[in-house]
């Protein structure tokens, strides 16, 4: 006979679920009172508990100070969640198609602490070394697949790293936070981010982002090449295409 799982409950894990799940039920702020009255539990516990949830990140306090929302960790722990679907699996054939066409390199990004994580690499057939492998982790800011984030991602969840300093990796790097966000307002735009021998010397790639059922941003489908392969006219179709294979790897999650 199977043990009731409920038997491992943990009271104090119990009563922050509530916690949160309050806010989840709810749009907007709420204070400490009113979760207390919504959540049945005593003010006292409600307080210390939700103390605890700000120092960790799960809530912040909103603006005017005394009321709370849901913070930065619920997000990254959504972001997370999202690695759960087999978003390898799906955009894998796309990848391959996308590279038998144009026979440049494709990878696959999702946003990870900051920095860009990549989870699958289609090689081209050229012997060339593009920076991008599974496991890799990259900056943000000087990467096609990282601009797509910070572009397309809810401020609050990259708003950290406008406070790091922009440190050039090659001599095109984009250093100048301004200029930054000039480029991805273009990214925003056109739909697509662009790294022009910002992270590597000789290199250029376009990335485009993939989104989940909300229209969310979860991941970025890139193709990065050398500049000689990777003129303007053809940055242009590799960016179409890219667009039309993310479209359709968002499809099959929606019915996932």
């Amino acid at each position: 006979m199977e043990k009731d799982p409920g038997i491992y409950n943990v009271r104090a894990v119990e009563r922050a679920m509530q916690i949160l799940s309050a806010f989840a039920n709810e749009q907007g702020d709420r204070g400490i009172s009113e979760i207390a009255r919504v959540t049945g539990l005593h003010k006292a516990t409600t307080h210390r508990i939700m103390m605890t949830l700000l120092n960790g990140g799960f809530l912040e306090r909103a603006p005017d100070g005394e009321r709370f929302r849901l913070g930065i960790r619920v997000v990254e722990l959504g972001l997370g969640a999202v690695r759960g679907l087999d978003l390898r699996r799906v955009a894998f054939p796309y990848m391959q198609q996308l590279v038998e066409r144009f026979d440049e390199t494709c990878d696959l990004g999702i946003f990870d602490r900051g920095m860009v994580l990549y989870v699958e690499v289609v090689h081209s057939k050229h012997s060339l070394t593009i920076a991008a492998r599974v496991g890799r982790r990259l900056p943000a800011y000087c990467t096609a697949s990282g601009r797509v984030f910070l572009a397309f991602l809810p401020p609050k969840i990259v708003e950290p790293i406008w406070s790091e300093p922009l440190v050039p990796c090659t001599q095109r790097t984009t250093t100048s936070l301004a200029q930054l966000r000039e480029e991805l307002e273009a990214a925003r735009q056109r739909g697509y981010a662009l790294d022009d021998e910002e992270f590597e010397e000789g290199i250029r790639a376009v990335s485009v982002p993939i989104r989940d059922i909300d229209g969310s941003v979860i991941a970025a489908l890139s193709m990065p090449g050398p500049v000689n392969r990777m003129p303007p006219q053809r940055i242009s179709e590799i960016a179409d295409a890219l667009l039309e294979a993310a479209d359709a790897v968002s499809t099959h999650i929606l019915r996932a």
